[in-house]
């Protein structure tokens, strides 16, 4: 059974960093293709980060230049280095792969304005 678990959440002010941590049980990120989500109150769930397998990287247009996606295989994790938070960046954050498995309980990223 595989387990996501998000972490690195918290309030930030508007011009802050965070970086989130995504940890995997029961599957290996490396040969995956894994994406950073977010949701927002009232809004879909969205794709705003990915990494390949080969380490190719994409970003939402919403955070390209300020977010960094990058994985470590030998502790099967994925990152997300925040930077230039915005107030609009605030949402749920949450990592899953390619086929998508069960969503974990993400982690709240406020930025306060």
């Amino acid at each position: 059974q595989v387990h996501l678990v998000e972490s690195g959440g918290g309030l930030v002010q508007a011009g802050g960093s965070l970086r989130l941590s995504c940890a995997a049980s029961g599957t290996i990120f490396s040969i995956n293709f894994v994406g950073w989500y977010r949701q927002a109150p009232g809004n879909r769930r969205e794709l705003v980060a990915g990494i390949t397998p080969g380490g190719s990287t994409n970003y939402a247009a919403t955070v390209k230049g300020r977010f960094t996606i990058a994985r470590d295989n030998a502790k099967n994790t994925v990152y997300l280095q925040m930077n230039g938070l915005k107030p609009e960046d605030t949402a749920v954050y949450y990592c899953n792969k390619l086929p998508i498995e069960p969503w974990g309980q993400g982690t709240q990223v406020t930025v306060s304005s």
